[in-house]
Protein backbone atom coordinates (compact mmCIF):
# COMPACT_ATOMS: atom_id res chain seq x y z
CA UNK A 1 0.00 0.00 0.00
CA UNK A 2 1.55 3.35 -0.74
CA UNK A 3 2.25 5.26 1.89
CA UNK A 4 1.69 8.80 0.51
CA UNK A 5 -1.71 7.81 -0.86
CA UNK A 6 -3.05 6.41 2.74
CA UNK A 7 -1.60 9.93 4.26
CA UNK A 8 -3.76 11.69 1.64
CA UNK A 9 -6.93 9.76 3.16
CA UNK A 10 -5.75 11.05 6.73
CA UNK A 11 -5.24 14.03 5.49
CA UNK A 12 -8.64 15.06 4.04
CA UNK A 13 -10.44 13.79 8.01
CA UNK A 14 -7.72 15.73 9.82
CA UNK A 15 -8.58 18.55 7.22
CA UNK A 16 -12.26 17.62 7.73
CA UNK A 17 -12.25 18.16 11.24
CA UNK A 18 -9.76 21.52 11.48
CA UNK A 19 -12.17 22.88 8.90
CA UNK A 20 -14.93 22.73 11.07
CA UNK A 21 -13.20 23.97 13.90
CA UNK A 22 -11.24 26.78 12.71
CA UNK A 23 -14.33 27.87 11.01
CA UNK A 24 -15.87 28.08 13.76
CA UNK A 25 -13.15 29.41 15.81
CA UNK A 26 -12.56 32.23 13.54
CA UNK A 27 -16.31 33.50 13.08
CA UNK A 28 -16.67 33.97 16.80
CA UNK A 29 -13.22 36.23 16.13
CA UNK A 30 -14.63 37.84 13.01
CA UNK A 31 -17.68 39.25 14.73
CA UNK A 32 -16.56 39.74 18.75
CA UNK A 33 -12.77 40.22 18.21
CA UNK A 34 -12.37 37.84 21.05
CA UNK A 35 -9.66 35.65 20.66
CA UNK A 36 -11.50 32.85 22.57
CA UNK A 37 -9.07 30.12 24.04
CA UNK A 38 -12.44 28.58 25.46
CA UNK A 39 -12.76 26.99 22.23
CA UNK A 40 -11.40 23.52 23.02
CA UNK A 41 -13.08 23.69 26.04
CA UNK A 42 -16.65 24.10 24.11
CA UNK A 43 -15.62 21.35 21.92
CA UNK A 44 -14.92 18.97 24.86
CA UNK A 45 -18.60 19.57 26.69
CA UNK A 46 -19.99 19.22 23.48
CA UNK A 47 -18.35 15.49 22.94
CA UNK A 48 -19.31 14.73 26.27
CA UNK A 49 -22.79 15.53 25.64
CA UNK A 50 -23.55 13.71 22.44
CA UNK A 51 -21.42 10.62 24.09
CA UNK A 52 -24.62 11.19 26.89
CA UNK A 53 -27.38 10.74 23.86
CA UNK A 54 -25.40 8.10 21.93
CA UNK A 55 -25.16 6.00 25.26
CA UNK A 56 -28.87 6.34 25.72
CA UNK A 57 -29.09 4.63 21.95
CA UNK A 58 -30.23 7.53 20.25
CA UNK A 59 -28.06 6.94 17.63
CA UNK A 60 -24.80 8.53 16.53
CA UNK A 61 -26.86 11.32 13.98
CA UNK A 62 -28.70 12.30 17.10
CA UNK A 63 -25.80 12.68 18.88
CA UNK A 64 -23.98 15.34 16.26
CA UNK A 65 -27.00 16.99 16.26
CA UNK A 66 -26.68 17.28 20.04
CA UNK A 67 -23.48 17.69 20.31
CA UNK A 68 -23.79 20.62 17.64
CA UNK A 69 -27.09 22.31 19.70
CA UNK A 70 -24.63 22.11 22.84
CA UNK A 71 -22.32 24.27 21.57
CA UNK A 72 -24.55 26.58 19.92
CA UNK A 73 -25.95 27.10 23.38
CA UNK A 74 -23.09 26.97 25.48
CA UNK A 75 -21.15 29.11 23.55
CA UNK A 76 -24.29 31.96 23.35
CA UNK A 77 -24.39 31.94 27.11
CA UNK A 78 -20.58 32.69 27.37
CA UNK A 79 -20.84 35.46 25.20
CA UNK A 80 -24.02 36.25 26.80
CA UNK A 81 -22.73 35.89 30.34
CA UNK A 82 -19.21 36.55 30.63
CA UNK A 83 -17.52 37.80 27.60
CA UNK A 84 -20.44 40.84 27.04
CA UNK A 85 -20.01 42.18 30.48
CA UNK A 86 -16.33 42.60 30.58
CA UNK A 87 -16.86 44.44 26.79
CA UNK A 88 -19.24 46.92 28.11
CA UNK A 89 -16.98 48.40 30.87
CA UNK A 90 -14.02 48.54 27.67
CA UNK A 91 -11.75 45.71 29.21
CA UNK A 92 -9.05 45.77 26.71
CA UNK A 93 -8.14 42.64 24.21
CA UNK A 94 -5.81 41.40 26.24
CA UNK A 95 -7.25 41.13 29.21
CA UNK A 96 -10.28 39.64 27.18
CA UNK A 97 -7.62 36.94 26.59
CA UNK A 98 -6.85 36.20 30.11
CA UNK A 99 -10.70 36.39 30.83
CA UNK A 100 -10.91 33.63 28.18
CA UNK A 101 -8.21 31.77 29.07
CA UNK A 102 -9.74 31.11 32.68
CA UNK A 103 -12.81 30.29 31.31
CA UNK A 104 -11.24 27.66 30.16
CA UNK A 105 -9.60 26.19 32.68
CA UNK A 106 -12.98 26.77 35.06
CA UNK A 107 -14.80 24.67 32.30
CA UNK A 108 -12.23 21.84 32.29
CA UNK A 109 -12.06 21.29 35.98
CA UNK A 110 -15.71 21.42 36.18
CA UNK A 111 -15.86 18.66 33.07
CA UNK A 112 -13.30 16.77 35.00
CA UNK A 113 -15.61 17.28 38.31
CA UNK A 114 -18.56 15.81 36.91
CA UNK A 115 -17.05 12.92 34.11
CA UNK A 116 -14.02 12.46 35.85
CA UNK A 117 -10.52 11.40 33.95
CA UNK A 118 -11.18 8.07 32.45
CA UNK A 119 -11.57 8.33 28.74
CA UNK A 120 -15.06 7.15 27.05
CA UNK A 121 -15.99 5.87 23.86
CA UNK A 122 -19.21 5.93 21.30
CA UNK A 123 -20.97 3.18 21.95
CA UNK A 124 -21.01 2.57 18.07
CA UNK A 125 -17.92 0.61 16.64
CA UNK A 126 -15.92 1.80 13.70
CA UNK A 127 -16.79 -0.27 11.38
CA UNK A 128 -14.78 -2.60 8.97
CA UNK A 129 -12.23 -0.27 6.86
CA UNK A 130 -12.73 0.76 3.53
CA UNK A 131 -10.66 0.74 0.57
CA UNK A 132 -10.87 3.31 -1.76
CA UNK A 133 -8.37 4.65 -4.41
CA UNK A 134 -5.72 3.66 -2.26
CA UNK A 135 -7.04 5.26 0.89
CA UNK A 136 -8.05 2.96 3.91
CA UNK A 137 -11.12 4.86 5.70
CA UNK A 138 -13.74 3.68 8.62
CA UNK A 139 -17.24 4.30 7.62
CA UNK A 140 -17.28 7.30 10.65
CA UNK A 141 -14.19 9.05 8.79
CA UNK A 142 -16.53 8.93 5.71
CA UNK A 143 -18.68 10.45 7.67
CA UNK A 144 -16.72 13.09 9.21
CA UNK A 145 -15.56 14.07 5.53
CA UNK A 146 -19.22 14.70 4.49
CA UNK A 147 -20.10 16.43 7.22
CA UNK A 148 -17.55 18.73 6.86
CA UNK A 149 -18.27 19.37 2.95
CA UNK A 150 -21.79 19.54 3.84
CA UNK A 151 -21.81 22.16 6.67
CA UNK A 152 -19.03 24.34 4.60
CA UNK A 153 -21.79 24.68 1.53
CA UNK A 154 -24.32 25.83 4.20
CA UNK A 155 -22.08 28.27 5.65
CA UNK A 156 -21.04 29.15 1.98
CA UNK A 157 -24.63 29.77 1.07
CA UNK A 158 -25.74 31.56 4.12
CA UNK A 159 -22.87 34.08 3.66
CA UNK A 160 -23.24 34.84 0.63
CA UNK A 161 -27.40 34.60 -0.26
CA UNK A 162 -29.21 35.48 2.55
CA UNK A 163 -29.58 39.36 4.50
CA UNK A 164 -27.87 37.15 7.60
CA UNK A 165 -25.07 36.30 5.61
CA UNK A 166 -24.70 40.13 4.65
CA UNK A 167 -25.05 41.41 7.82
CA UNK A 168 -22.46 38.90 9.43
CA UNK A 169 -20.06 40.15 7.09
CA UNK A 170 -21.11 44.13 7.92
CA UNK A 171 -20.80 43.06 11.30
CA UNK A 172 -17.41 41.60 11.42
CA UNK A 173 -15.86 44.00 8.66
CA UNK A 174 -16.99 46.90 10.93
CA UNK A 175 -19.39 46.99 13.97
CA UNK A 176 -20.15 50.65 14.30
CA UNK A 177 -21.10 51.54 10.57
CA UNK A 178 -23.48 48.08 10.66
CA UNK A 179 -25.26 49.43 13.20
CA UNK A 180 -25.52 52.88 11.26
CA UNK A 181 -26.58 51.13 8.66
CA UNK A 182 -29.66 49.84 10.41
CA UNK A 183 -27.83 46.46 11.01
CA UNK A 184 -28.83 44.97 14.64
CA UNK A 185 -25.80 44.24 15.41
CA UNK A 186 -26.47 42.65 19.03
CA UNK A 187 -28.56 40.30 17.33
CA UNK A 188 -26.16 39.33 14.42
CA UNK A 189 -23.57 38.92 16.94
CA UNK A 190 -25.46 35.75 19.13
CA UNK A 191 -26.63 34.14 15.54
CA UNK A 192 -22.38 34.29 14.80
CA UNK A 193 -21.76 32.79 18.09
CA UNK A 194 -24.54 30.08 17.98
CA UNK A 195 -23.34 29.11 14.45
CA UNK A 196 -19.80 29.11 15.05
CA UNK A 197 -20.81 27.10 18.49
CA UNK A 198 -22.73 24.71 16.38
CA UNK A 199 -19.52 24.08 14.06
CA UNK A 200 -17.80 23.86 17.52
CA UNK A 201 -19.82 21.25 18.70
CA UNK A 202 -19.83 19.25 15.43
CA UNK A 203 -15.51 19.95 15.51
CA UNK A 204 -15.61 18.18 18.54
CA UNK A 205 -17.90 15.38 18.46
CA UNK A 206 -15.91 14.40 15.33
CA UNK A 207 -12.46 14.39 16.69
CA UNK A 208 -13.89 12.07 19.51
CA UNK A 209 -15.41 9.60 16.75
CA UNK A 210 -11.91 9.99 14.75
CA UNK A 211 -9.75 9.80 17.83
CA UNK A 212 -11.98 6.39 18.94
CA UNK A 213 -11.63 7.21 22.80
CA UNK A 214 -11.39 10.94 24.51
CA UNK A 215 -11.25 12.57 27.89
CA UNK A 216 -11.66 15.77 30.01
CA UNK A 217 -8.36 17.15 28.04
CA UNK A 218 -9.12 16.51 24.24
CA UNK A 219 -10.45 19.48 22.94
CA UNK A 220 -8.08 21.75 24.50
CA UNK A 221 -4.83 19.96 23.15
CA UNK A 222 -6.37 20.58 20.11
CA UNK A 223 -6.96 24.05 20.11
CA UNK A 224 -3.04 24.71 19.09
CA UNK A 225 -3.71 23.46 16.13
CA UNK A 226 -7.04 25.24 15.31
CA UNK A 227 -5.31 28.42 16.22
CA UNK A 228 -2.49 27.38 13.44
CA UNK A 229 -5.36 26.95 10.34
CA UNK A 230 -6.91 30.38 11.48
CA UNK A 231 -3.86 32.56 11.25
CA UNK A 232 -3.00 30.39 8.45
CA UNK A 233 -5.75 31.80 6.11
CA UNK A 234 -6.15 35.08 8.59
CA UNK A 235 -8.33 34.94 11.90
CA UNK A 236 -11.86 36.29 11.17
CA UNK A 237 -11.93 35.13 7.42
CA UNK A 238 -13.89 31.35 7.31
CA UNK A 239 -12.72 31.13 3.91
CA UNK A 240 -9.30 31.42 4.78
CA UNK A 241 -9.84 28.80 7.68
CA UNK A 242 -11.39 26.10 5.49
CA UNK A 243 -8.08 26.42 3.02
CA UNK A 244 -6.05 26.82 6.50
CA UNK A 245 -7.60 23.57 7.62
CA UNK A 246 -6.50 22.03 3.95
CA UNK A 247 -3.27 22.63 4.23
CA UNK A 248 -2.44 22.10 7.96
CA UNK A 249 -4.13 18.77 7.90
CA UNK A 250 -2.80 17.46 4.47
CA UNK A 251 0.78 18.53 5.67
CA UNK A 252 0.58 17.02 9.15
CA UNK A 253 -0.19 13.82 7.98
CA UNK A 254 2.02 13.91 5.04
CA UNK A 255 4.94 14.61 7.35
CA UNK A 256 4.15 11.49 9.35
CA UNK A 257 5.19 9.66 6.35
CA UNK A 258 8.36 10.32 7.63
CA UNK A 259 8.52 9.92 10.80
CA UNK A 260 5.20 10.29 13.58
CA UNK A 261 6.73 12.89 16.24
CA UNK A 262 6.48 15.16 13.11
CA UNK A 263 2.56 15.23 13.02
CA UNK A 264 2.80 17.25 16.32
CA UNK A 265 5.24 19.67 15.06
CA UNK A 266 4.38 20.37 11.83
CA UNK A 267 1.29 22.73 12.57
CA UNK A 268 3.01 24.85 14.77
CA UNK A 269 5.91 25.05 12.16
CA UNK A 270 3.83 26.19 9.70
CA UNK A 271 2.33 29.47 12.65
CA UNK A 272 5.46 30.75 13.65
CA UNK A 273 6.74 30.98 9.23
CA UNK A 274 3.34 32.49 8.66
CA UNK A 275 3.69 34.72 12.07
CA UNK A 276 7.26 35.53 10.36
CA UNK A 277 6.53 36.33 6.72
CA UNK A 278 3.06 37.42 6.95
CA UNK A 279 1.08 38.06 10.81
CA UNK A 280 -2.34 39.11 9.35
CA UNK A 281 -2.30 35.79 7.17
CA UNK A 282 -2.58 34.48 3.41
CA UNK A 283 -6.55 35.32 2.79
CA UNK A 284 -7.29 38.73 1.37
CA UNK A 285 -9.18 41.26 3.30
CA UNK A 286 -13.18 41.25 3.89
CA UNK A 287 -16.14 43.49 2.27
CA UNK A 288 -16.29 46.65 4.16
CA UNK A 289 -19.58 47.31 5.78
CA UNK A 290 -20.85 49.68 3.59
CA UNK A 291 -20.20 47.48 0.86
CA UNK A 292 -21.94 44.83 1.65
CA UNK A 293 -24.77 47.29 2.88
CA UNK A 294 -25.34 48.02 -0.13
CA UNK A 295 -25.51 44.64 -2.00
Amino acid sequence: MNQFTLAVGFGLVTSAILALSAVGFTLQFGVSNIFNLAYGDVMTVSAFMAYLVDAAGAGIWLAMLAGAATGAVVSVAISRLVFTPFLRRGTSRFTMVMVSLALAVIVQNAIQAIAGTSFRSYAESQGSSLHMLGMILTPYQLVIIGVAVVSMLALHLLLRFTRMGKALRATAADPELARSCGIATDQVSAMAWAISGALCGLGGVTLALNLASFDFTFGNAFLLIIVAAAVFGSVGQPYGAMVGAVVIGMASELSAIWTPALKEVVAFVILAVILLVRPAGLWRKGFTAMDVAAQ
